[in-house]
């Protein structure tokens, strides 16, 4: 164990070390009682104000997938997407001289395909969500704590994207590979950018090259590339307010630590407050950035206002 609380690269990371990062890392208390914002309260409106001053040719990057309308093996539940009023009866509305079509969209988020924010209240450990409040204010008509809503007036602050197949001089991770923190600074070293305090921290792993290489996988089955467990205690001391993936930031498979199947949301969402963007499309983000010679940028998440949500689906941009 090293003084920061790490876990050596060849130390086994234990169910006892795990319950110990919990502990030490968490952020219960740290702004009050009554907090449910977690990490965002590290997004000052200073912290804005600098990664929006930083914007210089104004390009506009999409980092969300398309949503999975398509049933596949990362897809089991596609999203609905069915036209209301088509053109073909664009006259259907029966007001005079207007014709419209419409559209209904509903999607269950949650997942391994579409691109979404995870509230606080997504995950419980120990019959406990983040800053302690109790399982049970998650009820039938959603979240009385922790919910998306903390959110509302959307995100925005310094992203830092962390190519890792860049630094491995790869197309892309395979699945169940592990990042480790020496990774994350050997990749902040190559790209001369550092991770500070409040910033939205996005980590590739390459998953949609893989995919269009070798078709869609069943990320429960056959897993994901993402980040070791010994990179909690990293997030925490660099104190990020955000952190996203092109996976679900968890390595799957995972270690097999009983009580500790997905060790980033646990430790991240429950202890230290630090919503999570799962499945995001990172692959013109990264050439953007490599274009750029610049890993840094404006990123601005917007979720859908959704009184007691457990999450949104998102389309988070990058500008640069």
């Amino acid at each position: 164990m090293s003084a920061s609380g790490s876990a050596a690269p060849d130390e086994p990371v234990t169910r006892e070390w795990l319950e110990r990062v919990f502990e030490t890392t968490r952020n219960w208390g740290r702004w009050g009682p009554d907090d449910e914002r977690g990490a965002l309260n590290y997004v000052t409106p200073a912290k804005r104000a600098r990664a929006a001053a930083g914007v210089r040719d104004g390009a506009v990057v999409s980092c969300s997938r398309d949503l999975p309308v398509e049933p596949s093996a990362e897809n089991p539940r596609p999203a609905h997407h069915h036209m209301l009023v088509a053109g073909d009866d664009a006259e259907a509305l029966g007001i005079p001289g207007l014709g419209a079509t419409m559209d209904y969209v509903g999607v269950a988020f949650h997942g391994m395909a579409t691109s979404h924010i995870d509230a606080l209240c997504h995950v419980v450990v120990g019959g406990r969500l983040y800053n302690g409040f109790p399982a049970t204010e998650v009820r039938s008509t959603g979240a009385r704590r922790d919910s998306i809503m903390v959110a509302a007036d959307g995100v925005v602050s310094r992203g830092v994207l962390l190519d890792v197949p860049r630094l491995r001089g790869t197309a892309w991770l395979e699945p169940g590979e592990r990042i480790l923190p020496r990774d994350l600074e050997r990749a902040e070293a190559a790209q001369g950018v550092r991770v500070e305090e409040g910033d939205v921290l996005l980590v590739a792993t390459g998953r949609d090259a893989r995919r269009a290489a070798k078709g869609a996988w069943d990320p429960t089955g056959v897993g994901l590339a993402g980040l070791d467990a010994r990179c909690i205690p990293w997030l925490h001391e660099r104190r990020v307010a955000v952190l996203g993936s092109d996976g679900v930031s968890d390595a799957l498979p995972g270690a097999g630590i009983e009580g500790w199947p997905i060790p980033v949301h646990q430790c991240c969402l429950v202890g230290m407050g630090v919503h999570l963007l799962d499945n995001l499309a990172l692959a013109a983000l990264a050439q953007a950035c490599a274009e750029r010679r610049r890993w840094e940028f404006l990123f601005a998440v917007a979720p859908l206002r959704v009184v007691g949500g457990t999450g949104s689906p998102v389309n988070p941009l990058a500008i640069f």
